[in-house]
């Protein structure tokens, strides 16, 4: 039999037992490690190498819409990352699958689709809920900034997640066991190839493409 492992990163735990449900009926014996917000998410996905999926929520604390995504892609680019959220609209599916998101899974569906999603991933598939039409962006400012995003490399990456977070540099430069100087000369690369000048301005641009999604469809 198939031993598969899975993080499941989202805030509900009434969901998350609703996964693991889904999880353990698949007919392959699971590990499932639950998280309930990034920093233990990301713990979880460090301390496993051999996970087999991220199950991801955009909505859990310290995450921001899409920030979350684009952190675990820096961080982590190997471990496939499926997005599992209520936010299911085409603009918000679209965006997390260009920014590198293995597929989407809507929380409406049911156990039985919930289960497709993920055979269809682990088999390499990109999933989307059934009849989506992505269609194309209209914000060419959009499409720029994630043009742009895809520039950054993973270190770069994982420093505009922490910036997404609020952290600061020293505190940056603890968690990637790197100098100060180094995270300076990060953010720099990050904030020249996002074309923006500050920090601030930085994370904005994440809001836009991320909770900005996700307040149109509130």
């Amino acid at each position: 039999m198939t031993l598969r492992t899975f993080i499941i990163a989202d805030d509900h735990p009434l969901f998350r037992g609703a996964m693991r449900q889904a999880l353990e009926g698949m007919g392959s014996q699971v590990t499932i490690i639950e998280a309930g917000d990034l920093d233990n998410a990301r713990k979880a996905a460090s301390q496993n190498t051999d996970v087999d999926m991220m199950l991801l929520d955009l909505t859990m604390p310290g995450v921001s819409g899409l920030s979350g995504l684009i952190a675990f892609r820096a961080e982590f680019p190997t471990l496939p990352v499926a997005i599992v959220s209520a936010t299911d609209d085409p603009t918000t599916i679209r965006r997390a699958l260009e920014l590198g998101a293995s597929g989407f899974i809507s929380k409406s569906a049911s156990i039985e689709q919930i289960r497709l999603g993920i055979k269809s991933i682990l088999n390499g598939d990109i999933y989307t809920p059934e009849g989506t039409d992505l269609g194309a962006e209209h914000d060419p400012e959009i499409t720029g900034l994630i043009n742009r995003l895809h520039m950054l490399t993973p270190q770069q990456g994982r420093v505009l997640g922490m910036l997404a977070e609020g952290l600061l540099n020293k505190q940056i430069a603890f968690e990637l066991g790197v100098s100060e100087a180094t995270v300076k000369a990060h953010v720099s690369a990050v904030l020249r190839k996002l074309g923006v000048d500050s920090r601030t301005q930085a994370v904005i641009q994440l809001t836009r493409i991320g909770s900005g999604v996700l307040d149109q469809n509130v």
